[in-house]
């Protein structure tokens, strides 16, 4: 029962800008949409999320996201992706913006 709540919970990150964005975790095993998409790669805990990496992606169904994750769970083995969609790209690269500059994700360099 627990995992099921931490798989199904929403998240709210906050970005430097003060905007509240609100993220869920990916089921891998259900179908992603074909959408733009912004990503975060987290280890999540009952105290929050700890953000190591922020993506976008115009196309959440391509995985493109994986690679990142694969990178992430080297370091940070209980990394997870949290996802939110957003079509237009000038949002998404907004909102990745936002939120690097209030989290300094380690793996964004």
């Amino acid at each position: 029962m627990e995992l099921e709540n931490s798989v199904t919970r929403q998240i709210d990150l906050a970005g430097a800008s003060g905007a509240r964005y609100r993220y869920t975790p990916i089921d891998e095993n259900r179908f992603l949409p074909p959408a733009g998409a912004n990503y975060v790669i987290a280890e999540v805990t009952e105290d929050g999320a700890t953000v190591v990496y922020v993506g976008e992606t115009d196309n959440l169904a391509s995985q493109a996201w994986r690679a990142d994750l694969d990178k992430a769970k080297r370091k940070y083995s209980a990394a997870t992706v949290l996802t939110r969609l957003n079509v237009t790209r000038a949002v998404r690269e907004a909102e990745q913006r936002d939120l690097i500059e209030n989290y300094h994700p380690p793996l964004n360099g």
